[in-house]
């Protein structure tokens, strides 16, 4: 990264830190209240609805209806102005209270609709939702593929293999993938001759089986 006058800066950054800034409230809801915030599954804690829904071709869907009005867009989507124009539930306070009930109706509807449906049904409502990638399906995808994310590599024994790509991509020294690595074993005796074991030892230690 380029500072404005041009100097080189230091980018600082820990693998950890990019997972723990995406916990939310994870740290004051503990610091504040106490609470240590355990295992909950796909859905996020005191946000309703937000979750994962299984469509009925097995597929899998996110959908985020917890702003109010997209709320009562999403019930009307699917059929339960019951739930949406409920007054109990008119605030995420109200929701949360009644998650079970709402993810209910959510999982309910979805397992009776194909994924390309459900998207369609909800787009067409204005409700935030995306298809859950699978690997085929980022394999195919015109993003990944456009971004060089899909590498296409042949292995010794000529079959044809995928890879992911080189991130993250610099201007100068962006990379290249030159080998997708030895088989199993080729440099044992390389490094055992480099640390002083001779042919006999080799020998013996092969057929020890111990390598």
């Amino acid at each position: 990264m380029r500072s404005p006058r041009g100097k080189g800066q230091v980018v600082d950054v820990a693998l950890y830190e990019a997972v723990f800034n995406m916990m939310e409230s994870m740290l004051p809801d503990y610091d504040l209240f106490g609470e240590i915030r355990d295992r909950i599954g796909t859905g996020l804690t005191n946000i309703v609805p937000s979750n994962t829904y299984t469509t009925r071709d097995g597929k899998s869907v996110v959908i985020g209806g917890n702003a109010d009005s997209i709320y009562k867009r999403l019930m009307h989507a699917i059929g339960r102005d019951d739930l949406g124009q409920d007054p109990e539930l008119a605030s995420n306070v109200g929701r949360v209270r009644r998650t079970a009930e709402i993810d209910g109706a959510i999982a309910a509807w979805t397992l009776n609709h194909d994924l390309d449906d459900v998207i369609a049904t909800l787009k067409a409502a204005d409700v935030p939702c995306a298809k859950i990638y699978t690997a085929a399906d980022i394999a195919t995808d015109p993003q990944y593929l456009a971004r060089e994310m899909i590498c296409q590599t042949t292995l010794l024994d000529g079959t044809p293999l995928k890879l992911p790509g080189i991130v993250p991509k610099l201007s100068d020294t962006p990379g290249e993938m030159r080998w997708v690595g030895p088989r199993l074993g080729e440099h044992t005796e390389q490094v055992l001759r480099s640390i002083g074991y001779g042919p006999d030892d080799i020998e013996r230690l092969r057929a020890a089986r111990a390598i």
